[in-house]
């Protein structure tokens, strides 16, 4: 079975049930495969990325389910943090998450499994040329959102959850974490040749990949730890701006715009 997210965001757990961790986020206009059912709970496919986890039956409209995949080619990421909607039905508001998935919208409104949305407020006119000072400008939206495993919005992200949503607004669609991310693009060999938007992968004293950020430039990067925030970077890793020491150590610059 398969279906729209038509809830603002919802929590993606390893296991079914509230106390387990959240492993991700579903946002709005994504669309999800059924693979499994319990008594309250789904194991879904999110088909924008392949990743799975468990949400609350609670989350769904099972009069929304349909036997085939839904068309969502047209869908495009929303571009700033927060949008606020009305749903026209009964005024009633919903505030999505930036990188949510609108369909087509025609005068400010969108219909959604026979739901008509109005939106309230536009998208500003993003002046940068090009995808990459683009994704930098978007990336700064984002700064002191807190951090948070598994979240992907203004009021808590991760490290890859940030990346994701950044690219996506920018309309390019990666998975959802940096150890699957960083097998994309172009390896950029040194700091001094990188290129805004390109991402930065770090890791841990085993070599496995663990954290990733947006570079500004070859000095400056925006990552999500702690919160997310711009620091300094130079071969070896990211310098805290707390305590001056390296936070993480970096492994590979890849490129893939």
């Amino acid at each position: 079975m398969f279906t729209i997210i038509t809830m603002p965001l919802i929590p993606m757990r390893k296991e079914a049930g509230d106390q387990y961790e959240m492993v991700s986020q579903l946002l709005f206009g994504q669309q999800i495969e059924i693979l499994e059912i319990t008594d309250n709970w789904y194991f879904v496919k999110n088909l924008s990325d392949g990743y799975e986890g468990w949400i609350g039956k609670k989350s769904l409209i099972p009069k929304h389910f349909t036997g085939e995949m839904t068309d969502t080619s047209g869908f495009i990421a929303t571009k700033i943090p927060l949008v606020v909607c009305f749903k026209t039905s009964s005024v009633e508001k919903i505030t999505l998450p930036g990188g949510s998935m609108l369909p087509r919208i025609d005068r400010d409104q969108f219909e959604l499994l026979g739901e008509i949305y109005q939106i309230a407020q536009t998208e500003p006119v993003y002046t940068k040329s090009g995808h990459a000072q683009l994704i930098v400008e978007l990336a700064h939206q984002y700064i002191n959102a807190p951090y948070l495993w598994g979240g992907k919005s203004l009021f808590g992200m991760d490290c890859s959850g940030l990346t994701q949503v950044v690219y996506s607004m920018a309309g390019i669609y990666l998975p959802r974490d940096a150890s699957q991310q960083v097998e994309l693009g172009t390896v950029v060999d040194f700091l001094s040749e990188v290129q805004p938007g390109d991402l930065a992968f770090f890791a841990n004293s085993e070599g496995s990949i663990i954290h990733t950020g947006i570079l500004i430039n070859s000095h400056q990067i925006i990552h999500a730890s702690g919160c997310v925030k711009k620091e300094i970077i130079d071969s070896q890793g990211i310098i805290s701006s707390q305590n001056g020491e390296y936070s993480h150590h970096l492994r590979v610059i890849k490129r893939l715009l």
